[in-house]
């Protein structure tokens, strides 16, 4: 079996190109850095390790790399694969969705068999807007012949994997803990089933419960890490006040949903506590910059901190602590950071009340928005003195 990956960065080797050699799987890697493509080509393998006592080390073969500039390359590669997987950011789908778009059209025009393609994202829907930037370099007969054989069923992932500072490339620290979910309504009859998956037959509570528990929490403690002069998510959980604040954080989206999704409260404390313990992992280091990099992301309407905040807000509820981290987020100062930097620009040019509204959509009559506003104002207020 054949699995062509986009993306062979950390993730991409780490995770899920480590899961499909594990289920059996030949891994073929797309990636813009030559780098990378170049090592993985002549090598063929490495090493993932795991970030615990035992510092267990799996030995990744059969994997080969092609350069995602070559888009004939990326064409074939995608009209050969039993399976497509993508692990690029979601802002970084439509650069990719050519190639794929291309590949389909070869395998269509050959008679090949169906396809699953899955984006595997820190977003809600991520391949469904893969399928959006897809469809959008077919023409209208080939989307239909596409629809026959071609499924992008949405996924859910969650693993840490922090920044490497390893002497070989393409080793990876990993933390031990992973969850793969992937919407199996969306997929074609009689699918392969890849070992260590979980599928379910909707999507939408397992997704929401990751992304407004593991990504609002984890950027949560970045941003107020940052605020404390944290270096490390590790250091910042260690800090009572920072720990109790992101739990709160967590707590308020856990209101949420619970009351949306209906899941046991008991249980859910339990998933809570299982990611503070994750975030204070003592054999991962994982940096604040790289934590809460991206905060314009982050800070859009359909992410981890005002996606929550707004259908907590509908329910009924006073999300302050979801408020306080967006107002952290806007107080994220990573010079190294360019959508940092663009949002502290606009601030310097509108203010926060511009601000607030440009980033996260929220109106100005808003409740929420003052929310923002106050706390971002009192976090200036403590910087200054």
């Amino acid at each position: 079996m054949k699995a062509v990956h986009f993306g062979a960065g950390n993730i991409g080797r780490g995770f899920i190109g480590l899961l499909l050699s594990q289920a059996g799987y030949e891994v073929l890697f797309s990636d813009v850095n030559d780098s990378l493509v170049e090592q993985l080509k002549e090598r063929k393998s490495y090493t993932v390790r795991l970030a615990n006592e035992a510092q267990e080390a799996f030995h990744v073969s059969n994997v080969s790399a092609i350069n995602g500039k070559q888009a004939d390359d990326v064409a074939e590669a995608v009209a050969q694969a039993d399976l497509v997987t993508t692990a690029v950011g979601v802002n970084i789908l439509k650069h990719i969705a050519a190639g794929i778009a291309k590949g389909i059209e070869l395998r269509l025009n050959r008679g090949a068999a169906p396809l699953h393609i899955i984006a595997c994202e820190n977003a809600i829907g991520g391949s469904t807007q893969l399928k959006g930037h897809v469809y959008s370099h077919l023409s209208a007969d080939m989307r239909e012949k596409a629809d026959a054989i071609i499924a992008f069923p949405d996924a859910a992932v969650d693993r840490i994997v922090p920044l490497q500072h390893h002497e070989d490339p393409l080793q990876v620290t990993v933390e031990p803990f992973y969850e793969w979910v992937i919407d199996e309504s969306q997929m074609l009859e009689g699918f392969h089933r890849i070992e260590g998956v979980h599928y379910v037959k909707q999507l939408e509570p397992y997704i929401e419960r990751k992304l407004f528990t593991v990504n609002t929490g984890h950027c949560s403690a970045a941003y107020l890490g940052y605020l404390h002069g944290f270096d490390t998510i590790q250091a910042a959980m260690a800090n009572p006040q920072i720990a109790a604040l992101v739990r709160h954080v967590m707590e308020e989206t856990g209101s949420l949903l619970i009351k949306k999704h209906g899941f046991d409260q008991a249980q859910h404390d339990s998933y809570i506590d299982k990611i503070l313990n994750r975030f204070l992992n003592p054999y991962l280091i994982d940096e604040v910059a790289r934590v809460g990099r991206s905060p314009i992301r982050k800070l859009s309407v359909n992410d981890r901190l005002v996606r929550p905040a707004l259908q907590a807000y509908d329910l009924g509820m006073k999300p302050a602590y979801l408020a306080m981290a967006m107002a952290a987020a806007f107080s994220f100062k990573d010079k190294e950071d360019p959508e940092a930097i663009q949002i502290q620009a606009d601030l310097a040019a509108s203010g926060i009340t511009q601000a607030i509204t440009e980033y996260t959509t929220i109106p100005e009559d808003h409740p929420i928005h003052a929310m923002i506003k106050t706390q971002y104002e009192q976090f200036q207020q403590v910087e200054v003195s």
